[in-house]
């Protein structure tokens, strides 16, 4: 059996050590936008390893901590194994923090496991997620914010992901730009289960080539082997970096930036986003040798398998990308849609919209616009208008099947009707009506239901929202 972690010591301890009203309020003041976080001080720019011995306390850094506290708070989140929510994490470091910080300062400190969730993924298998405590999640927060500066230095620029200032937009529009060059084939690399496979020993190795202060990686080491958490049962972790912490993005672009150095010296025209990579060559026969290389690489250097059933040689306008697809038309490339991606936000607003559903009208609307709004926003960049019009008609044919239904009888059915300003007659010739989804459809509900009627329920257009977004970039 696995012991005790730190944090649950601490916690079932008595004759707690409380902050002091100095610490207290330097620790729970507000902060600067994490953003800002790269020039806090103590820790300057990285100035050929003279600063490595600074890192633990740049991490521990009050500026630091405070700012770690604050977007951990806004993050919210699932509790750990521990119990523990993040609306209690503040008052528990008022009583605790001292302590904590003795136990970090000793390097005696123990992670607690992850607990473990299965995420359905859209291709019907599962993603495996690791949530820790939300006192780890701090802890990590803040090694985070310290280490993304320095390796932000090391960085590819053809890497995207989880990274400052960059985004899955860029890798389309980069994607899209080496389409327009004439790169029309893609080498799709899927990686199998690669943050269950990282090889630890190889991952600590390339941290270690930046960070310097051996208290840190005794630090980060921890957290990789804290183990998990599946149905009550702590299992050890001798490989992997558990999907769900804060440190787990920085981890593997610093994993795989070895990737993005290698294909840079072969010259290939490629975009990463995380552990999704897309090499773009000009013929088949290219992409085919590519593929081969690439394997190899990653197998035999990082050790890392490549799924060879999802990994292949394909038409670049045939391949999805972070949700996306591309398509040309007179020279020109287009952004559109990935099938996936329409599909996906069908079974959402099917499940939103279910006409079965109890509650409010206004609150399932309120729900609706709360997806589509996200939802737009980042697939803003699709230059698909007329299938967002049709997602809008489709959302408003749904929402009025629901209203049809909860009216269930004839005689409410008219009554409601004539109250939405449908003519007498034709109210009676709609409340005879019994197949709500094709009642959805009637000219006569469309009469009552019109999209003015839905504008006053607060029911938000995805195409109108789209136009904003597109037109104010």
């Amino acid at each position: 059996m696995r012991r005790m972690s730190t944090v649950s010591s601490l916690r079932n301890e008595q004759g707690r050590q409380k902050f002091s009203d100095r610490e207290t309020d330097e620790l729970t003041q507000q902060v600067k936008p994490v953003g800002e976080v790269q020039s806090a001080e103590p820790f300057p720019a990285r100035d050929n390893g003279k600063s490595d011995e600074r890192v633990w306390e740049a991490v521990f850094s009050r500026e630091n901590m405070q700012t770690a506290l604050k977007r951990v708070e806004s993050n919210k989140g699932a509790a750990g194994m521990d119990g523990m929510k993040v609306t209690d994490l503040r008052g528990y470091l008022k009583a605790h923090w001292l302590e904590m910080r003795a136990v970090l300062e000793s390097g005696k400190y123990q992670p607690s496991p992850v607990r473990r969730v299965e995420i359905p993924k859209s291709d019907g298998g599962v993603r495996q997620l690791g949530i820790p405590t939300v006192i780890d999640r701090l802890i990590q927060q803040a090694i985070a914010q310290v280490l993304t500066p320095m390796f932000e230095e090391v960085f590819s620029p053809h890497s995207y992901g989880f990274r400052p200032g960059r985004s899955a937009h860029q890798a389309i529009e980069q994607s899209q730009e080496y389409i327009r060059e004439g790169y029309d084939w893609v080498v799709d690399i899927d990686l199998e289960k690669f943050f269950d496979r990282v090889n630890h020993d190889m991952l600590m190795a390339r941290v270690a080539r930046v960070v310097k202060d051996k208290r840190v990686l005794k630090l980060i080491r921890a957290y990789l082997e804290s183990g998990v958490m599946v149905n009550g049962v702590v299992m050890d972790t001798e490989e992997g970096t558990p999907q769900g912490g804060p440190l787990s993005p920085l981890l593997s672009n610093i994993m795989l930036n070895d990737l993005d150095r290698e294909l840079e010296g072969r010259g290939h025209k490629f975009v990463r986003y995380a552990d999704d990579c897309n090499i773009y060559v000009k013929t088949e026969r290219a992409g085919e040798r590519v593929l081969k290389s690439v394997k190899q690489y990653l197998e035999k250097k990082l050790k890392l398998k490549v799924n060879p059933k999802k990994s292949k040689v394909e038409r670049a306008t045939r391949a999805k990308f972070l949700g996306f697809s591309f398509w040309k038309r007179k020279g020109e490339v287009y952004v559109r849609l990935a099938n996936r991606t329409k599909e996906r936000f069908a079974e959402k607003i099917r499940r939103l919209t279910k006409r079965t559903r109890s509650g409010k009208m206004e609150d399932i609307v309120s729900e609706v616009n709360r997806y589509t709004r996200g939802w737009i926003g980042y697939f803003r960049l699709a230059t698909t208008p007329s299938v967002y019009q049709g997602l809008d008609e489709w959302i408003r044919r749904r929402l009025r099947q629901m209203q049809w239904k909860r009216w269930k009888r004839g005689t409410t059915r008219y009554r409601e009707l004539v109250k939405l300003g449908v003519p007498r007659e034709r109210a009676a010739l709609g409340a005879g009506g019994t197949s709500p989804w094709r009642m959805s459809h009637s000219p006569i509900i469309h009469e009552a239901l019109n999209n003015a009627y839905w504008r006053s329920t607060g029911l938000e257009s995805i195409t109108e929202r789209y136009n904003q977004l597109r037109y104010s970039h």
